[in-house]
């Protein structure tokens, strides 16, 4: 036993606890104000400015004047050092990188496109050279960079660490992500489903904040969801939940890539959408229907009409299994808006269980294509020790 540690249930080592609470929501949440550490906490404003006196008197937090709401604040912070975390998170066409001292204190970002069908050695490559070149130009070194969370779309065992589909995304099929990332970087690193990260994104810092019970939907080129469940990520027995797009709508619907048929990524998908408006509109991004459709296209917009209607049949299962409180779209197909959530909400509201329906709020994504990365950067934060840096300079134990 430790002697200098308090007793159980006495004043001490509650206050201790606390501390404990408050450096752990800096450490998820990045820099906030004291009453915004009080409401994530549920501490009260004055136990949250006594601790903040003691944390910042043993120097494991700075304090910064700030604006918040047009009003004088003061930001705190954790006192990092030199300690970076980053966040990578692949697409199916693209590859972001962010590094910052916490999700909310990114210091620098970048992106670089990827092509289609890539291998994994190319777009790890890639994702390296962006994270050295952001690290260089912060004035860092990447010994500063001290974990790092890294998002791929596709299912991820977590007991292997490897692509948990074979059919999906195929260039990475029996790449050990994290083994091979952490060898490049020379730094811990956690892999996980973007939508997975996403969720959690939302989840510390965006929409889905205070949520116990939550579902969010990445609908980009495929479709992905993240679940929560008891405020936190749920990822099932291998790691491999929230495989929505692989939900089975028509079993006698067009074959998916991952060797079913019927998929809703085979309807809402970007390959399933782009194949739609071929014989009227010519090849197209999906950034054209996007832009087409809230300029008024009738076609596209057409086109990402019925895309709800589905999306709002495989989330009425969902909705029927888990019973969730809040539903959120992310990714860039929801920036079309009510174009996809009124027909969602038709037919969620048709096939779902009356009750679990009206029960279900359906809000929009916070942080926009940013939630993947931002969720890296907190699962890249978990990956550090307890007492690394700041606790063991607070001498708080756990």
């Amino acid at each position: 036993m430790n002697p200098s540690t308090a007793a159980p249930g006495s004043q001490a080592s509650l206050r201790e606890a606390n501390r404990l609470r408050v450096v752990e929501a800096l450490r998820d949440q990045g820099a906030m104000t004291q009453v915004e550490i009080a409401g994530f906490t549920g501490l009260s404003p004055a136990t949250v400015s006594n601790l903040v006196k003691d944390l910042d008197a043993a120097g494991a937090v700075e304090l910064e004047p700030s604006i918040r709401n047009g009003r004088r604040a003061v930001l705190v912070s954790l006192a990092t050092g030199n300690t970076l975390l980053a966040g990578i998170a692949f697409g199916d066409r693209d590859v972001r990188v962010a590094i910052g001292t916490g999700p909310r204190d990114i210091i620098g970002r970048q992106r670089m496109p990827l092509p289609a069908d890539h291998a994994a050695d190319e777009g790890m490559e890639r994702a390296v050279r962006l994270l050295l070149d952001l690290v260089e130009k912060a004035g860092k070194t990447m010994g500063d960079v001290r974990a790092v969370g890294v998002g791929i779309p596709a299912p991820v065992d977590r007991v292997s660490g490897q692509v948990g589909s074979e059919s999906i995304l195929p260039g990475w099929r029996g790449v050990a992500v994290g083994h091979e990332m952490a060898g490049r970087l020379q730094a811990p690193v956690d892999v996980d489903n973007t939508s997975n990260l996403a969720a959690l994104g939302e989840l510390r810092c965006g929409v889905l904040q205070g949520v116990q019970h939550g579902v969010y939907i990445k609908l980009s080129h495929g479709v992905g969801a993240g679940l929560i469940l008891d405020g936190d990520i749920f990822r099932g027995a291998a790691g491999t939940a929230g495989e929505i797009g692989h939900l089975t709508i028509d079993e006698n619907g067009p074959v998916c890539r991952c060797g079913n048929r019927g998929c809703l990524e085979t309807y809402i998908g970007s390959r399933g959408l782009l194949e739609s408006l071929a014989a009227s509109h010519g090849p197209l991004s999906l950034r054209d229907v996007i832009h087409r459709a809230l300029a008024g296209d009738a076609g596209c917009r057409r086109v990402l009409e019925d895309a709800g209607r589905h999306l709002g049949v495989a989330v009425a299962g969902v909705v029927n299994l888990v019973n969730p409180e809040v539903v959120v779209l992310g990714g860039q197909l929801s920036k079309v808006g009510s174009i996809i959530t009124t027909p969602m909400r038709a037919s969620l509201e048709r096939c779902a269980i009356p009750s679990a329906a009206a029960s279900l709020e359906v809000r929009m994504g916070e942080l926009d294509t940013d939630a993947d990365v931002i969720g890296a950067l907190v699962s890249a934060g978990a990956l550090l020790p307890a007492n690394e840096g700041v606790l063991a300079t607070a001498g708080i134990t756990s």
